[in-house]
């Protein structure tokens, strides 16, 4: 048996190159929203889940609107957070980032992480579709943890606005990752949200 995690980054936040943590989609999000819920309209969901966070909320909203069978429910094991601190294995180059964050943001997004993959990273015993709409961080430490990487290889593992991650999680090997950031489902002018010097 399978249990698949559909990953998605919320849309593109309006305004969100001024610096603001949070706040409604752009025009361009909600058609990313639209867009990636045409993507996945005929995955068999059992249920999902969203960051209680406005610009995951309005993402989940505009999905399900186009999933009639589909409730999104909101849980703060996918808010956007900082989910682990540097660490002596880190290359320096990542250091400055750490500049701003304080050691308490640090231990909650270490708890809440490790809630997040007891919660979802785990065998079903029938198979199984989940969706969760979240954030840039969150879905790279899922994907670290697919591998077992280093604490810090989240870092630089980055989703577009609406890029879609699926983890198929097995009870008798370990989790593998299917795809990630796939973006087949929006044309170009909708491709946001990756760093500026990293093609797509």
């Amino acid at each position: 048996m399978s249990h698949y995690l559909y990953l998605v980054r919320h849309g593109e936040q309006q305004d969100a190159e001024h610096g603001l943590p949070d706040g409604p989609l752009s025009e361009r999000g909600k058609r990313q929203a639209r867009m990636i819920a045409e993507r996945l309209g005929g995955v068999p969901f059992d249920a999902a889940w969203h960051s209680p966070l406005e610009r995951a909320a309005e993402t989940a909203r505009i999905m399900t609107e186009r999933m009639p069978a589909l409730e999104s429910e909101p849980s703060t094991l996918l808010f956007d957070c900082v989910p682990s601190g540097p660490t002596p294995d880190m290359p320096a180059s990542y250091k400055p980032f750490f500049g701003g964050v304080t050691d308490e943001e640090i231990e909650a997004g270490q708890a809440q992480m490790a809630d997040a993959v007891s919660e979802w990273l785990t065998p079903a015993r029938d198979d199984r579709h989940d969706l969760l709409i979240t954030h840039n961080f969150v879905i790279g430490w899922f994907v670290r943890e697919v591998f077992g990487a280093p604490a810090w290889r989240w870092m630089g593992v980055n989703q577009a606005n609406a890029g879609l991650t699926i983890i198929r999680v097995r009870s008798a090997k370990p989790p593998e990752l299917v795809t990630h950031n796939d973006l087949g489902h929006l044309p170009v002018e909708l491709r946001t949200g990756l760093p500026v010097d990293q093609s797509i």
